[in-house]
C-alpha cells in the first residue's frame, strides 16, 4: 500500500504545552532509512517528564515517543535486510519525522530488527527503550554501563556463575529486562526488589530472590546476606530515585560499581564507583552496544530468550497518551508496559 501523503500525529507545540493531535505531511525514507507504520507505541517516563519540565528538547513543535513497533512500508536508498511489509521495532527518537506518537515515522536500520511471528506489535513495541537500557547497563562499557562480557557473545554466556548481582527495581521494564540478560550471563545469584505481588512473575525470568521494595535498608541488606554470603560488588538500579541511589550505594562493597538509570544525586566516594547509563541512540559510546543487542534481537525473541514485559493497551489511540502519562507520572503503573495504537486515530 502506498504510505498516504499525510497521517494523524500528537504534537507538543511548545515547553510544558498540552498535548494536540494534528495532521503531519509524511516523509520520504532518504538513503539508508526506513518508513514504518506504526502499529503499537510504547508509554515512558522521559515522555512525560519532557512535558512537564521542558527538559531535552529545544526545537518545537516536536513528536514524542521512542518506542515503536509497525510495518515497513517504504526503505531508502541502500538499506538492505529490509522489505515493505516486514514487521519490525525500532528506537525512535524525538522529532517530527521520527517521534513514535504519529501514523508513520523515519526509521534506522541500526536501530531496527524484524519481529518474529511468536511477538505480537504489542509486546514488540514495549521493547526498544527499555530493553536497550537494560542491556546497555549491563555491558556497555564504563561508565555508561557495568562493563560485562555481553551475553551474546559464546565467551559471556554463563560467564558470571560465581557472581551475585543485585537490580533494584526488578518489576520496572528495565529491571525485567536486566534480569533476563543477567540469568543468560549466568549471574548467581540474582537478587531484586520488587512489589511482592510480582515474585513469581519475575522468577521466572531468572530473579533467585525478590525482596519487599518497601523494605528499609536495614531489612534488605538483612535479605540480600542471608541469600549470598558473598560481597556486593555489582549493583543495577533500575529506578534510581534518591532513596535507592543511597540504598544502593551503602549496600554497596568497596571497590563496587553502582549503575543507574538516572543521574546520580549521591556524592561517592573514592572506593566505590558510579554509572550512569543514558540509553540514547544517538550517543557515540552506545553506537558498539546497539549494535550488537539489534544483531540478535530477534533471535533472542524468537528463541524466548527475552520475553517482553506485560502490557495494558491504553484505548483511544493517540488520544489517549495524555492520560497514559498522567498514570505514570502518579506511579500508578507497576509491572506493565502501556501501549497505544496510533493507526486507529480518527
Amino acid at each position: 500500500m502506498v504510505p498516504p501523503k499525510e497521517h494523524k500525529a500528537l504534537y507538543l507545540d511548545s515547553k510544558h504545552a498540552s498535548f494536540a493531535i494534528s495532521n503531519n505531511a509524511t516523509p520520504k525514507p532518504g538513503p539508508g532509512q526506513l518508513l514504518i507504520k506504526v502499529k503499537a507505541a510504547g508509554l515512558n517516563p522521559i515522555d512525560w517528564k519532557v512535558q512537564k519540565y521542558g527538559i531535552f528538547i529545544q526545537d518545537y513543535p516536536t513528536i514524542l515517543g521512542i518506542d515503536i513497533a509497525g510495518d515497513v512500508s517504504d526503505v531508502g536508498k541502500g538499506v538492505e535486510g529490509f522489505a515493505n511489509g516486514d514487521r519490525v521495532i525500532t528506537h525512535g527518537i524525538f522529532g517530527i519525522t521520527s517521534g513514535g506518537f504519529q501514523e508513520y515515522v523515519l526509521g534506522l536500520p541500526t536501530h531496527t530488527a524484524k519481529v518474529p511471528s511468536n511477538i505480537s506489535y504489542d509486546q514488540a513495541g514495549a521493547l526498544p527503550s527499555t530493553v536497550g537500557a537494560a542491556y546497555l547497563g549491563l555491558y556497555n562499557i564504563k561508565p555508561g554501563g557495568l562493563g560485562f562480557t555481553t551475553s551474546l557473545d559464546n565467551n559471556g554466556r554463563g560467564k558470571y556463575n560465581d557472581v551475585p548481582l543485585l537490580i533494584l527495581g526488578g518489576a520496572t521494564n528495565v529491571g525485567q529486562y536486566a534480569i533476563q540478560f543477567a540469568k543468560l550471563s549466568g549471574f548467581m545469584p540474582i537478587i531484586t526488589t520488587a512489589s511482592l505481588r510480582h515474585e513469581d512473575h519475575l522468577k521466572t525470568l531468572g530473579a533467585h530472590k525478590v525482596i519487599d521494595r518497601h523494605a528499609s535498608y536495614e531489612i534488605l541488606r538483612q535479605e540480600v546476606f542471608a541469600t549470598t554470603s558473598q560481597p556486593i560488588e555489582y549493583i543495577l538500579d533500575a529506578v534510581s530515585i534518591p532513596q535507592t541511589q543511597q540504598m544502593a550505594y551503602d549496600i554497596l562493597a568497596p571497590g563496587g560499581q553502582l549503575q543507574l538509570v538516572q543521574a546520580p544525586e549521591i556524592s561517592p566516594c573514592s572506593e566505590k564507583d558510579v554509572g550512569f547509563t543514558k540509553g540514547l541512540r544517538s550517543l557515540p559510546e552506545n553506537k558498539e552496544a546497539f549494535t550488537t543487542l539489534y544483531n540478535h534481537l530477534t533471535e533472542l525473541l524468537q528463541n524466548g530468550l527475552i520475553k517482553p514485559v506485560r502490557i495494558e493497551v491504553i484505548p483511544g489511540a493517540l488520544a489517549g497518551v495524555s492520560s497514559g502519562l498522567e498514570r505514570l507520572a502518579n506511579d500508578q503503573i507497576s509491572g506493565v508496559k502501556l501501549i497505544v495504537h496510533p493507526d486507529q486515530t480518527v
